[in-house]
């Protein structure tokens, strides 16, 4: 049975540690054994899936075991972003099964974003951490991601300014605006004094999403 079980977390920790690259470096050979051996013991797996041991290592830190003396005070911030390259790699969702015209006009039209671009906002800069860089203090502004899966199934990062992720936002949660309406009211809600005149940055920024299968198009009905 010692056998079994040495094997048993050698496995474990060999797979959380291929999800997980930049974190597990974050930890000595001893503190990340232990990790692997508080999840093992402490947490109930909700699905007998392999592939969702990350995600079940991420609740776990997230919902059980929390941050705690010792960790780097950006942990579970940069175990979610591990997490969701993992995740939007296995998503099922093929992008060209999703009703949209692709060559439509942006700007007068309803847009159709595409379900594997998730805008992120971190406290912390997770996409610079490494052994060699580690903040003890967050940055005065949120580190603002794109992370999404393009239609050749390669997951692909990019930074984000505020107007970009408000953009997106609105998008998402009023799908029947057009681009340029969403346009106008990402720039209203940041703030911006004139929000009409952001339209030709806005359309620029919406063909560059497209480009880049975030934006995979305008609705067809």
């Amino acid at each position: 049975m010692a056998i079994y079980r040495d094997l048993y977390h050698r496995n474990l920790s060999s797979f959380i540690e291929g999800s997980f690259p930049v974190l597990r470096r974050l930890y000595d050979d001893d503190e990340w054994r232990n990790l692997i051996h508080e999840f093992s013991d402490d947490h109930h797996c909700r699905t007998p899936l392999f592939p969702e041991i990350p995600r079940e290592f991420l609740r776990y830190l997230q919902d059980e075991r929390g941050q705690r003396d010792g960790d780097p005070p950006f942990m579970l911030e940069l175990a979610h972003y591990e997490w969701v390259e993992l995740a939007l790699d296995l998503d099922p969702q093929d992008l060209d099964a999703i009703p949209a015209n692709a060559d439509g006009d942006l700007l007068d039209s309803a847009l159709v974003v595409s379900p594997l671009a998730w805008p992120l906002a971190y406290r912390w800069p997770v996409h610079e951490i490494s052994p060699a860089f580690q903040p003890e203090e967050p940055p005065e502004q949120p580190t603002l991601l794109l992370v999404y899966r393009d239609r050749e199934d390669e997951v692909r990062f990019t930074r984000l300014n505020a107007l970009s992720a408000q953009l997106l936002a609105t998008l998402t949660e009023q799908p029947e605006l057009t681009g340029r309406d969403a346009i106008i009211a990402a720039a209203r809600a940041a703030g911006h004094p004139d929000p009409a005149s952001v339209v030709p940055a806005g359309a620029k920024l919406l063909e560059n999403l497209r480009g880049r299968d975030v934006v995979l198009g305008t609705r067809t009905h």
